[in-house]
């Protein structure tokens, strides 16, 4: 049986890679009998300012996102709300990946079975040029506001209807475990900071980030690139 209990989850992040990059986004939604009935939906700071490019993409200001809670504040909710549903989402690794490493620094537990679109697409509509999320809503006529979570959760949900209902084959919808291995991130070190704090004086420099939240391996990162730049 295909199933039709599960949670729909999307993240907008600040980059691409978990290991550096941030949540800024999280938006979810849970679907009992293939039908939404209930949807989760949060703004997370994530302690630095956004690239130009993701502002365009997501709409997402950093005005908004410095009144917007952090993620160990959310993440008591949102693992209420998420509960030990299956998790759908549209590359959902992805999604994955970065509440995996946010549990890991948390000293939590975080494991799921999932669901992913993009791989039941890949083998069912193997013809299409695309198989993106913004262009298999084209091809299946889905309203999608690209680049939002809990829009993208939605669309990826209306989504899974559509492939469920072509391509009825249950063994294409069942749920695996996800995998993805994170280290803890340890907190940038006084010395770290202070260093920090005296190389971006030295060269006047403007930083979009808060130098107390970094990492040590990101404060570690950050003073190589302004010393590469500017100097000693």
């Amino acid at each position: 049986m295909i199933p039709f209990d599960f949670t729909v989850l999307d993240l907008e992040t600040t980059g691409l890679n978990p290991k550096t990059d941030k949540i800024i986004e999280i938006g979810a939604i849970r679907v009992r009998e293939g039908k939404i009935c209930e949807e989760f939906s949060t703004l997370v700071n994530p302690g630095r300012k956004l690239e130009e490019r993701i502002k365009e993409l997501t709409g997402i200001t950093d005005e908004e996102l410095m009144t917007a809670p952090l993620l160990e504040e959310v993440w008591p909710r949102l693992m209420a709300f998420l509960g030990t549903d299956i998790l759908v989402g549209h590359r959902i690794l992805f999604d994955y990946s970065f509440l995996k490493k946010a549990a890991v620094n948390q000293k939590a537990s975080f494991e799921r079975l999932g669901i992913d679109t993009l791989k039941i697409a890949r083998k069912c509509l193997p013809d299409l040029e695309s198989r993106r999320l913004p262009d298999l809503c084209r091809h299946y006529g889905i309203l999608h506001h690209a680049h939002r979570a809990v829009d993208d959760a939605v669309a990826t949900f209306h989504l899974y209807e559509k492939l469920a209902a072509e391509f009825p084959d249950e063994t294409l919808y069942a749920a695996g475990p996800l995998l993805y291995k994170a280290k803890k991130e340890s907190p940038a070190t006084k010395a770290q900071k202070e260093q920090l704090y005296k190389l971006i004086e030295k060269h006047k420099l403007v930083i979009e980030c808060d130098i107390d939240k970094l990492s040590r391996s990101e404060a570690s990162r950050m003073a190589d690139k302004i010393r590469f730049k500017y100097g000693k």
